[in-house]
């Protein structure tokens, strides 16, 4: 039996990251996924002949090491990959209301994208503008 999710999408908004009392970051953001909208076997155009997608977002979640590397280095808009599994959560709210939730939490996070720089300026990438090819 196994629970894996493989994900490649868009970030949605910044990450952000809480801190338990134990001492565990937990760090929050948020994945947009698309794919085509299909109709009796065949993908639907728009107008101006571009595909229609259908997009669903995602909550994922990262622990420790992984989401402090997440919060440093990645935005909203950027392109990344995330593989982890998927975690249900049942609880009541304060009117006694049975909610429900699903997230993904990660276990690694690769970046399809250019990472962000960060303000030390100490993960420069290199210029590649003087390369003649």
């Amino acid at each position: 039996m196994q629970n894996i999710v493989i994900l490649a999408g868009n970030i949605g908004q910044a990450p952000e990251t809480r801190t338990t009392q134990n001492g565990t970051a937990i760090t929050h953001f948020t994945l947009a996924t698309s794919r085509p909208r299909y109709a009796e076997g065949k993908v639907i155009r728009d107008k101006d002949g571009f595909r229609v997608q259908d997009t669903e977002w995602h909550r994922i979640t990262a622990f420790n090491g992984l989401g402090k590397t997440i919060r440093q280095y990645c935005e909203a808009g950027m392109k990344v990959l995330v593989r982890g599994r998927i975690h249900y959560t049942k609880w009541t709210d304060q009117d006694g209301v049975e909610r429900y939730g699903c997230e993904i939490i990660a276990e690694t996070v690769d970046f399809l994208s250019r990472a962000k720089q960060t303000e030390n300026g100490d993960d420069q990438q290199d210029d590649d503008s003087d390369i003649p090819f």
